[in-house]
């Protein structure tokens, strides 16, 4: 068993069949499933069946999986070592964070990071949470940002600071010309057309952190589960919310454009505060260099000062009708 079969074996299991796995290891078919067939005679086990559209793990597939991680991410790391003692003064950061994330003070750390340290490559890739710690734990990444944190007994996830989520709803939305609207007013609006609430699916250990705290929210608020529309995107959350379909509580920095554009109301509620802490995700036992141990320490230190970067909003003499 060499590292070459087990990466053919993990890019099988990731893409969902051998076809997909090729494309992805940029080699031909042919050749991903001789390595596969050797692998399995290996083994003594078919590692995959046959499932409509592709292949899933087979119960020996499954002992294996964990294995085959944790191999490939100790070779990793022991490449980066090699190269961090043969270039102390340079290397290379990857980082995955959630796109939100892009639009509070951390944005500023990472670019004073980078022209800092330009002898460092510094790579960025855009995830979900779930997502975020499943790079990190596989080691195509260094270091994490998303929301809440993880299960994962091989990762750690060190809180740096909290994102307040703010209920929006459309300028001209009967919500938005409350004065100061009560938990009790949102309870009491179920029957009015549109009050609907607008979130992201929960999905098992794949959902948007964030999700979990809306939920609670909406459980205050007495939401029942027939007025609770769930979309996989913030984008296309915001559209529907501008639209009139309902409210949603999101990030503050994924709603600052709409909010100083006017095309969203931010809504105060009475009793209503719901922060959710964004996390710094790092191995337990992973090998960070030099740049990334920099990177994660500016991190830290500047985590008491990082928030959400705050745009103007528009005149009241802008707003549009119906909004306070």
């Amino acid at each position: 068993m060499d590292s070459e079969s087990l990466r053919t074996f993990l890019a099988i299991h990731r893409h969902g069949g051998v076809t997909r796995a090729a494309a992805a290891l940029f080699r031909s078919q042919p050749a991903v499933s001789r390595r596969l067939a050797l692998l399995e005679r290996e083994l003594g086990m078919p590692l995959f069946e046959r499932v409509p559209g592709g292949v899933e793990l087979s119960e020996a597939g499954r002992a294996l999986l964990p294995y085959a991680e944790r191999a490939l991410a100790a070779l990793s790391d022991a490449e980066a070592a090699v190269r961090a003692v043969r270039s102390p003064g340079a290397g290379s950061v990857a980082v995955a964070l959630v796109g939100t994330l892009a639009g509070t003070g951390l944005t500023p750390v990472l670019r004073g990071f980078a022209a800092r340290h330009p002898g460092v490559e510094l790579t960025l890739r855009t995830a979900t949470s779930h997502e975020v710690s499943e790079l990190v734990r596989r080691a195509e990444v260094g270091l994490g940002l998303r929301y809440g944190s993880g299960e994962a007994p091989e990762l750690c996830h060190e809180p740096l600071f909290s994102e307040r989520l703010v209920l929006v709803a459309a300028p001209d939305h009967p919500l938005a010309a409350l004065p100061a609207p009560t938990l009790a007013d949102l309870a009491g609006m179920g029957g009015m057309g549109g009050m609907r609430w607008i979130t992201f699916p929960e999905l098992p250990g794949r959902g948007e952190a964030s999700a979990a705290y809306v939920r609670r929210a909406m459980e205050e608020a007495g939401v029942p589960e027939d007025r609770v529309l769930r979309i996989d995107s913030l984008t296309a959350q915001k559209r529907l919310v501008e639209a009139g379909f309902g409210i949603a509580m999101l990030p503050e920095s994924g709603v600052q454009e709409e909010l100083a554009a006017g095309s969203l109301a931010a809504v105060e509620v009475a009793g209503l505060a719901v922060a959710v802490p964004v996390t710094v995700v790092t191995r337990r036992d992973g090998f960070l260099g030099a740049a990334a141990r920099t990177l994660l320490a500016e991190l830290r230190a500047a985590a008491g000062d990082v928030a959400v970067t705050p745009l103007p909003r528009p005149s009241t003499s802008s707003a549009a009708p119906g909004s306070p």
